[in-house]
């Protein structure tokens, strides 16, 4: 009988013992909660796990216990493998002795010569057993650790945890569950699983896996707020989760350089009410000017919900490295901002998407990205 997704999960990281995680780029609440919920739980178990997130981590998240354990890069080379032939000729004795730059292997034969036809050179295998890759849609939204290192995601099995619907299925074992609000719900059951102890979470995997669900539900505010969500999370704060400093960190603190861009964008509020949307931009300028990370930018998009009524979605545009990067929310359950992402390659789910633009900037596509999204919104309201 063929195990399920969840099954199969559960046997990789029952079985593996070098696990590499990943999650996508410019890191979100569950991106990081599910990424060091996981971390620690495998590291409690004993394996040898290593978790990457390219970008930095935002400072309302800096609280996450371990969050300086995570790794910006890793290494996905092959080790190098210098192999002798000893069937006619043994070897007594191995050393090596760095000189300057050079790194020379000393056999010493035991009876014998040995000669450079004797050697070979092959790469070994790589360092990780499989690779969890959490909350990314896709692998090219793990960005560059993706990037630099491509052959190891051929050679090294993928499990692909996630919880959105434009979910491309790109691991051996795909585990894409579009009844959870987050990535760090499915985790939660994945861990009962394996572990059979409904007490195995301690007080700091409960807080990673908790601050997931909070952001992804902002505090349960959503329409994608589930009976099953408020009830994890309840288990998870019964285990010692600390909702209050998630609370305090994601909702309560804001540095002035995050207030100030945040007054930057209020202030360019653009009111698109015959196409029912509201939208806003922020330029790299406006970053450097009051001094902001590109990460402080993220809690913006909720800013604008509770000041539009009367609008189907939010949308906030931000121009960061060259790219133009967009953050699209729902005003309500029943409009999909999915399907508006879509159009510009991105994804997401009815209540949250986004999408990205490469090598442009906002003064060159801003418009266009308006003119779409009119037209789109132009052809529903015909259609329907």
């Amino acid at each position: 009988m063929e195990l399920s997704p969840k099954q199969q999960v559960v046997d990789v990281l029952k079985n593996k013992e070098r696990l590499l995680l990943l999650t996508h780029k410019n890191p979100d609440g569950d991106a990081l909660g599910s990424l060091l919920g996981l971390f620690l739980s495998m590291k409690k178990l004993g394996k040898d796990v290593v978790a990457v997130s390219y970008d930095p981590i935002p400072p309302a998240l800096a609280y996450l216990p371990s969050h300086n354990k995570i790794q910006q890069q890793f290494s996905g080379t092959r080790d190098f493998v210098l192999s002798l032939d000893i069937s006619s000729v043994k070897a007594e004795k191995v050393m090596y002795k760095v000189e300057g730059d050079k790194l020379n292997v000393i056999i010493s034969p035991k009876d014998g010569q040995f000669s450079a036809d004797m050697l070979s050179i092959a790469d070994g295998s790589f360092r990780f057993d499989a690779i969890v890759v959490l909350d990314a849609p896709d692998l090219e939204r793990i960005g560059s650790p993706y990037e630099n290192n491509p052959e190891i995601f051929y050679d090294v099995p993928v499990v692909n945890i996630d919880h959105h619907p434009g979910n491309d299925f790109f691991g051996k074992i795909n585990l894409v569950d579009l009844t959870s609000t987050s990535t760090s719900e499915i985790l939660v059951s994945i861990l009962e699983a394996l572990t059979g102890d409904p007490k195995f979470l301690n007080e700091d995997i409960a807080t990673c896996f908790l601050t997931g669900i909070i952001t992804d539900t902002n505090s349960f505010q959503n329409t994608n707020t589930t009976p099953k969500s408020l009830t994890v999370a309840a288990q998870l704060v019964a285990l010692g989760g600390r909702q209050q400093e998630i609370i305090k960190n994601v909702y309560k603190t804001k540095p002035l350089s995050t207030l100030r861009l945040w007054g930057k964008a209020l202030a360019s509020l653009r009111d698109e009410r015959e196409y029912r949307f509201v939208w806003t931009e922020l330029y790299e300028k406006d970053f450097l000017e009051v001094k902001a990370t590109p990460n402080e930018s993220s809690g913006v998009i909720d800013e604008l919900l509770k000041t539009a009524s009367g609008v189907d979605f939010a949308l906030l545009l931000t121009e960061k490295n060259k790219d133009v990067h967009g953050s699209l929310r729902s005003t309500s359950g029943n409009f999909d901002v999915g399907a508006i992402a879509k159009v510009f390659g991105g994804g997401g789910h009815t209540v949250a998407a986004a999408f990205e633009l490469k090598n442009t900037t906002l003064e060159a596509s801003s418009s266009l990205i308006i003119e779409k999204i009119k037209a789109f919104q132009e052809k529903n309201r015909l259609s329907s």
